[in-house]
C-alpha cells in the first residue's frame, strides 16, 4: 500500500507533496547556485535573481551577479528540467512496456541519441544548436526502432524488451567510440567523452527556453493521456478492450519519449538511472495512477537531478565529476535491488 492510499489518495495529498517538492526544488536551486569555486552567500544570491527578474535594484558586486545570473542560475535550472523529462520518460515507458526496469538509457535510446548528437558534433553534419538536437532526436528514434526489431523478434520471458535495450545500448556505445576515437583529436576525444558522462557545464539561457518548451508540452501530452497509460498496464489487449487506440497511443507516446530524450542528450550528454528511480520513488509516495504519478515524477525528478548536480561538484575538491556517474552510484544499486525483487519466486 502507498502512502497516497493511506491518505485517501485525493488531490489534497497530491498539492501538498507537489507544494512540499517545489519548496525542496527552489531551496536546492539556490543552494547550487550558491556553490562553486567562488561562493556567494544565499541572500546574494536571492538579490541577483530578484535584479535580474526586475523586482529589486540592489547592489551587489557585478561579477557575483554576473556568476548567478548568467552561469550558476541557468545551469541549476537546466538540471531541474533535465530530471524531470528524464523521470518522466521513465515514467511512460514503464507503463508502455511494462516492465519495472523500462528507462531511457537501460533502453538503448540515451545511447542512440549520444551517437546522432556526436555524428554531428564529431564529423560535422549539419551546424548549430537545431542540427545537434535533429541529430540527437534521430539517434534516439534509430534506437526504438532497434529495440521493437529486437522485442518483437524475441519470445523468451518477459524482460526480452529490456536485453534488447542492452543490445542496443552496446551497440550504439560502440559506434559513438569508433566515431571519436577516429574522427576526432585527443582534446576533441576527451571533451566528448567527458559531456557524454554528463555535464551542465556549458548551458546557458537558450537551452532553459528550449527545455522549458519540451517539458511542459511532453508532460501536458502524458497528462491528457494518463487513463490511457492507466491501461497499458493491464497489457495492450486489455487497453484495447477499454477502448484505447494502442498502436497510435503507443507512437505518440514514443514520440514524446524520444523528443525529451534527444533534446536532453543533446544538451547535456546521456545521463542514467534517472527514469529508473524516480518514478519508483514516486509510485511509492502517490501511488500508481499516471494522473498523480507523472506530475510527482517531475517535481521529484527536478530535485533528484539538482541535489546530484550539487554533488558533482563538492565530492572532489576543485573538480567537477561527471553528472552521470553520481546517478549511476544511486541508480545501479536500486538497479539491483528491483532485479532481486523481480526474481522468480520458487
Amino acid at each position: 500500500m502507498t502512502r497516497a492510499d493511506d491518505a485517501g489518495g485525493g488531490a489534497g495529498w497530491l498539492a501538498l507533496f507537489l507544494t512540499l517538492a517545489l519548496v525542496v526544488l527552489a531551496f536546492a536551486v539556490a543552494l547550487a547556485t550558491a556553490i562553486g569555486d567562488y561562493r556567494i552567500g544565499l541572500g546574494t544570491v536571492f538579490l541577483a535573481v530578484t535584479n535580474g527578474l526586475g523586482l529589486t535594484g540592489a547592489e551587489i558586486p557585478p561579477i557575483e551577479a554576473s556568476i548567478v545570473w548568467d552561469l550558476r542560475l541557468s545551469r541549476a535550472l537546466v538540471a531541474a528540467l533535465a530530471g524531470a523529462g528524464l523521470a518522466l520518460c521513465g515514467a511512460i515507458l514503464q507503463a508502455l512496456l511494462r516492465n519495472a526496469l523500462a528507462e531511457p538509457f537501460v533502453l538503448g535510446v540515451s545511447a542512440g541519441a549520444s551517437t546522432g548528437a556526436v555524428c554531428v558534433i564529431v564529423l560535422g553534419i549539419g551546424a548549430g544548436g537545431l542540427s545537434l538536437s535533429m541529430g540527437a532526436f534521430a539517434g534516439a528514434f534509430a534506437a526504438f526502432a532497434l529495440v521493437a526489431l529486437l522485442s518483437n523478434g524475441a519470445t523468451s520471458g518477459p524482460n526480452h524488451t529490456i536485453l534488447a535495450g542492452v543490445a542496443a545500448s552496446q551497440l550504439f556505445n560502440a559506434l559513438t567510440s569508433y566515431i571519436v576515437t577516429t574522427s576526432g583529436n585527443a582534446q576533441q576525444a576527451r571533451d566528448v567523452m567527458f559531456w557524454l558522462l554528463g555535464s551542465f557545464g556549458g548551458v546557458r539561457w537558450p537551452d532553459v527556453y528550449l527545455l522549458v518548451l519540451v517539458v511542459a508540452l511532453s508532460l501536458a501530452i502524458c497528462l491528457w493521456m494518463a487513463r490511457s497509460l492507466d491501461a497499458f498496464t493491464f497489457g495492450d489487449e486489455d487497453a484495447a478492450a477499454l477502448g484505447v487506440p494502442v498502436a497510435r497511443v503507443r507512437l505518440i507516446l514514443f514520440g514524446v519519449t524520444a523528443l525529451l530524450t534527444a533534446s536532453i542528450v543533446s544538451m547535456v550528454g546521456a545521463i542514467g538511472f534517472v527514469g529508473l528511480v524516480v518514478p519508483h520513488a514516486a509510485r511509492y509516495v502517490v501511488g500508481p495512477m499516471h494522473m498523480r504519478l507523472l506530475p510527482a515524477c517531475t517535481a521529484v525528478g527536478a530535485v533528484f537531478m539538482v541535489l546530484a548536480d550539487i554533488v558533482s561538484r563538492v565530492i572532489v575538491s576543485q573538480q567537477t565529476v561527471p553528472i552521470g556517474v553520481v546517478t549511476a552510484l544511486v541508480g545501479v544499486p536500486f538497479f539491483a535491488i528491483i532485479l532481486y525483487r523481480s526474481r522468480p519466486r520458487t
